[in-house]
């Protein structure tokens, strides 16, 4: 039986994993946390996630989640619509499916359910991966036939195996995100300000997905973050206030975007395999950054199950992914705007595209959310 060793376990090396195991492979999972204790508070699973995640049979699961009714769109600070359409005009365009909006948490439980009871060592620290299928840690050596290095943006592989190629580029914000309960939301929203994005997303259990953005310097951070929130956006439009003033203040979580200005020149190399935030960070205005690992994810299993060259994974990923984390870069240069003027011509743009042409406008997204999971 093949071996295939993951390092990571965040949804893209659990998706990987689950789809090895469903081809046969022995798979182990090593995870330097003591515990699947999910980075994050909620994201989003858009339709060509989903359908990739139906080849692991997670993907009915996943869609029983899903909150999202009714109205969404992108609005100014003072609550009026630049872009105003329904989940039901979306979900119609791609077969039934649009976007699950989940705790991050939900999906590593539904993949870690999926794997066989033992596949995943935590507390486990990879030291080195080597292209010849050798995996070291702090405690033993493991061969396989395929290594999968979903070790995230910061990945140690990816800097072992391309050392001359840059690496991850602040991408000009930092971004908070929280949960929130007990607030009535009304309908999904993402919120264009001056250089400052805040986005609102129902879930599932009355729960709230509140996330931001604004361009700052690098490093900053310290401090009560949600007093920082309300700083910033507390007199944007409800419920944006009423969300923030409910939120825990220790829920906040702050990070600094990082993203790769330039694709790798591979995604392979020998028996090592890159996926996810580890090949391809990005930008989140997509948000994509999930959905284009379980893509990953699944493309992968299906190579090493047919031709098992990597190469062929390279060719089949590499490519679409630049394209995706390119276009998601040019969506967050767009939030970046400050001056006022440039934030109204952005602003007029953005509406009098989908006022006139939203046919147009929503075939825009077709290339990133038609795409369909190999066969076989």
């Amino acid at each position: 039986m093949a071996h295939a060793v993951v390092i990571g376990a965040g949804i893209g090396g659990l998706t990987a994993a689950a789809a090895l195991q469903r081809r046969g492979w022995d798979v182990t999972v090593l995870e330097r946390a003591p515990a699947l204790e999910p980075v994050g508070s909620g994201l989003a699973v858009a339709a060509n996630a989903l359908r990739a995640l139906d080849t692991i049979g997670v993907g009915d699961p996943v869609r029983a989640l899903s909150a999202v009714r009714g109205e969404l769109g992108l609005r100014r600070p003072d609550g009026r619509w630049l872009v105003r359409t329904t989940e039901e005009a979306t979900s119609a365009r791609y077969d039934g499916d649009s976007v699950v909006l989940l705790r991050r948490a939900e999906l590593v439980e539904a993949l870690h359910t999926a794997l066989k009871p033992g596949t995943v060592r935590l507390g486990t620290t990879v030291v080195a991966a080597t292209p010849e299928g050798e995996v070291r840690t702090e405690a033993e050596t493991l061969r396989a036939d395929l290594v999968v290095a979903a070790d995230g943006v910061s990945s140690p592989v990816r800097a072992a195996l391309f050392p001359g190629h840059p690496a991850p580029r602040y991408a000009g914000v930092t971004a908070w995100r929280v949960l929130v309960s007990g607030v009535e939301t009304g309908p999904a929203s993402e919120t264009w300000g001056a250089g400052r994005v805040f986005g609102i997303m129902p879930l599932a259990g009355g729960l709230t997905y509140c996330y931001a953005t604004d361009t700052v310097p690098a490093g900053g951070g310290g401090g009560d973050q949600r007093a920082e929130l309300l700083r910033l956006f507390g007199r944007w439009h409800s419920p944006i206030p009423e969300l923030l003033a409910a939120a825990a203040p220790g829920d906040v979580l702050r990070n600094d975007v990082h993203h790769l200005t330039a694709p790798l020149p591979a995604m392979h190399r020998g028996r090592i395999a890159l996926l996810g935030d580890a090949a391809h960070p990005m930008t989140p205005n997509l948000g994509q950054g999930a959905c284009q690992a379980i893509e990953d994810a699944v493309v992968l299993a299906h190579v090493a199950d047919t031709s098992g060259d990597l190469a062929d994974y390279t060719s089949a990923r590499l490519a679409r992914t630049a394209r995706i984390t390119a276009r998601s870069a040019s969506l967050c240069r767009a939030t970046r705007l400050r001056a006022p003027l440039a934030v109204r011509l952005r602003d007029t743009a953005v509406s009098l595209a989908w006022r006139f042409a939203p046919g147009r406008a929503t075939a825009a997204m077709d290339d990133v959310l038609a795409w369909r999971p190999p066969q076989g």
